[in-house]
């Protein structure tokens, strides 16, 4: 089989369709930027530039500092790509610690880290899911018991009708008479 045959072709697309897929599901820019912001700020406090048989040592005091932030915008980065739930906090975090590493880590990495974790912060911050193409069906069109709308997440639970509805069912120590059935007033 050589690497021109009709199989490997229909692999290799098929697996470039579902990476598309499975990328265009989250923000997955805005996660590869924020990513790449962390390794010029954790990098140049540590880097050494050798200028012919001169040495320029660019290690800063807040180095540790700068470690932190650089390897805090990788987590943040990924769990962009793993976690699309968290897109706001984890782009408001990144636009924080880049603000961060501008005293702290070389001018944020010499504003290649700074720059790129502003607007990966920003395109995560920004990113909104898309409607669901023609091919596939509504989440929400679909129905389960009794007529109650299915779950979207198959590990989220799904709550069962109460049987008799009609029973009074005052738990809360105050009388249905008052008004009150369970509620307090604030004032």
């Amino acid at each position: 089989m050589s690497a021109e045959s009709p199989a490997a072709t229909g692999q290799f697309t098929v697996r470039r369709q579902q990476f598309r897929a499975w990328r265009g599901e989250r923000p997955f820019w805005a996660g590869l930027l924020v990513l790449l912001s962390g390794l010029p700020i954790a990098y140049f406090p540590y880097a050494n530039l050798q200028i012919g048989h001169l040495t320029l040592a660019m290690a800063t005091t807040a180095g540790a500092g700068s470690l932190i932030i650089g390897v805090l915008l990788v987590v943040l980065g990924v769990s962009l790509w793993f976690q699309k739930h968290v897109r706001v906090f984890a782009g408001v975090a990144a636009i924080l610690l880049a603000l961060v590493s501008i005293p702290v880590s070389n001018l944020g990495g010499f504003l290649i880290g700074f720059l790129l974790a502003l607007v990966g912060g920003a395109m995560a911050v920004a990113w909104a899911p898309g409607a669901p193409s023609a091919g596939q069906p509504a989440a929400t069109a679909g129905t389960g018991v009794d007529g109650a709308p299915q779950a979207k997440d198959h590990d989220t639970a799904m709550l069962r009708p109460v049987d008799g509805v009609d029973e009074p069912n005052d738990l809360s120590g105050t009388n249905p008479a008052n008004g009150a059935n369970g509620r307090h007033s604030a004032g």
